[in-house]
C-alpha cells in the first residue's frame, strides 16, 4: 500500500474500530451511580464496619468498591496506611444496593490476601469520583 492512499479494506477496519469506541463510550455514559452514603462504626480497636448504600450499581463490584473507598479513607483519617477486607454482605432491593463490610485497619501491611494500601486506593477513588468517609 502506498503512503497517503487508504484502501477499502483499511476503511472497513477503521470503521469497525470507531464502532467499538462508540459502543464503549455509550456504556461508560450509562453508568451514573448515586452514592447514598456511608455509615461507619468502630467495632473494636482496629475492626471497622462500613454500611454503604447506592443506586445505579452495575453489580456487586461497584458496591464492594464503594465500601473499599470508605475503608481506605477511614484508615488514613485514623493515621493508618493499610486495611484488610474481612467480609461484605450485599443486598439489592428496588434498585438500591446495600453493603455491610468489615475491615481491619493497621499501620503495617497486614497478613492476608485482601489487603489494600489506603493511600493508593483513596487516590484511585478520588480520581474515579467515588465518595469516601
Amino acid at each position: 500500500m502506498r503512503a497517503g492512499i487508504i484502501t477499502p479494506v483499511a476503511l472497513s477496519l477503521l470503521g469497525g474500530l470507531s464502532g467499538c469506541a462508540e459502543a464503549g463510550a455509550g456504556n461508560a455514559a450509562a453508568f451514573q451511580p448515586d452514592y447514598s452514603g456511608v455509615e461507619t462504626r468502630l467495632l473494636d480497636g482496629d475492626l471497622v464496619n462500613f454500611h454503604v448504600s447506592m443506586r445505579g450499581a452495575r453489580g456487586r463490584e461497584d458496591v464492594d468498591r464503594y465500601a473499599e473507598c470508605a475503608a481506605a479513607q477511614y484508615a488514613l483519617i485514623r493515621g493508618y496506611g493499610f486495611a484488610r477486607h474481612l467480609r461484605t454482605n450485599l443486598a439489592e432491593e428496588g434498585g438500591v444496593w446495600r453493603g455491610d463490610a468489615i475491615y481491619t485497619i493497621s499501620a503495617a501491611l497486614p497478613r492476608g490476601l485482601k489487603t489494600i494500601d489506603a493511600e493508593v486506593v483513596a487516590a484511585n477513588c478520588a480520581e474515579n469520583g467515588i465518595p469516601m468517609v
